[in-house]
């Protein structure tokens, strides 16, 4: 009797990609210790890569446009501490057992039932980030470059899809390619901006914006409305959890660069994002001294370029150079929102289409 099996040419494509180890995520399991081969410090700067989003600017100028300076000050601060001391516990623990948020919530005791439901806020949570990033992004095409806004938003959805289709092999080349540029066009034009005549910190730090007389002085308020935008920013732990399962298992003799390692790629994002959250302050606020409308000032796109103009004599350079910094900000981090998007989809969508299992990983995850 003919056993053989007739293989479409659809399944053989299915095998291709499932043989590929390039490819694999470990969605649905552990992150095992041979597929953590990548060096502590690539793995530490494709995660830190993800504080490059100008959403962070953008609510920095938001908050203190609407709350004044010091509410948007302390709500930073408070905010920036409650989320460096949640990430703590769990990168370290998604580093040390090479788990995601779905198992780590099981591990938690959340249970199943409970987990998925954690993949599900988590999932919607990067796909409400993709589409904010990519607005930011399609804005700056369309207000420095021309582009119609329909095309902008094509090119900004569809520029990512082939950044995450081999997973982290391919994310950590692009993060550690982008890294040396984000850094240089993030920093250079702020010696411009500091020796500007309109730079006067003090007006800044007394700055009350919509709040008036309300904003002049700490209001409890306004902080905890402050408080609330900036605590949105909770759920990137994830994402930066999503990489950590691939650092290295922890050595003896490397112990404390082990540790720099996780907490610069883990709840480090933070310390980043602060430093961010106050520049988008400073910026917005500083956008108003230049006659910028008010509506615009906290827009990440006319705040760049108003920088960048500073550095060059040209409005157009200027424009262009802001542009090109605004698109490797928004791809550093909408990579990331990709990628950590399907990975809870993949843990929503299977778990609700199968049955418990009895074990899925080991240890007490």
């Amino acid at each position: 009797m003919n056993t053989r099996r007739h293989i479409t040419s659809t399944r053989r494509t299915y095998n291709k990609l499932v043989a590929n180890e390039m490819m694999e995520d470990f969605a649905l399991r552990y992150t095992p210790k041979s597929a953590r081969q990548w060096s502590l410090n690539r793995i530490a700067i494709t995660a830190l890569g993800f504080a490059s989003f100008l959403l962070l600017e953008a609510i920095g100028g938001a908050i203190t446009l609407n709350f004044g300076f010091t509410n948007a000050a302390w709500a930073i601060l408070a905010v920036t501490t409650v989320i460096f001391l949640f990430g703590l516990p769990i990168s370290y623990y998604a580093a040390k057992y090479g788990v995601d948020i779905d198992l780590l919530s099981r591990g938690a005791g959340f249970g199943y039932i409970g987990s998925t439901i954690a993949s599900l806020i988590y999932a919607s949570f990067t796909f409400i980030f993709f589409a904010l990033e990519a607005s930011i992004m399609s804005m700056a095409l369309h207000s420095l470059m021309g582009v119609p806004v329909h095309i902008a938003y094509l090119f900004s959805a569809i520029v990512i899809l082939p950044l995450v289709m081999h997973g982290i092999s391919y994310i950590s080349s692009f993060q550690a390619w982008t890294q040396p540029l984000w850094i240089l066009l993030q920093i250079f034009p702020f010696y411009f901006l500091l020796t500007h005549a309109d730079s006067n910190f003090t007006e800044w730090v007394n700055f009350t914006g919509s709040a008036g007389d309300g904003g002049a002085n700490f209001n409890l308020l306004l902080f905890g409305s402050a408080s609330a935008v900036l605590l949105s920013l909770v759920a990137q732990i994830g994402e930066q959890v999503d990489i950590l399962r691939f650092l290295p298992a922890e050595k003896k003799a490397t112990k404390w660069q082990w540790w720099l390692a996780l907490l610069a790629g883990g709840p480090g994002w933070i310390i980043v994002g602060a430093i961010k959250l106050f520049l988008g302050s400073f910026l917005a606020y500083f956008a108003l001294q230049q006659g910028v409308a008010i509506e615009l000032a906290d827009d990440p796109a006319h705040m760049y370029n108003l920088v960048f103009k500073l550095v060059f004599e040209s409005p157009t350079v200027a424009a262009i150079v802001a542009c090109i910094f605004i698109v490797i900000c928004q791809l550093k981090i909408n990579v990331a929102n990709a990628y950590a998007g399907s990975l809870a989809w993949s843990n929503f969508f299977f778990k609700n289409n199968a049955q418990p299992p009895r074990a899925r990983c080991v240890g007490n995850f």
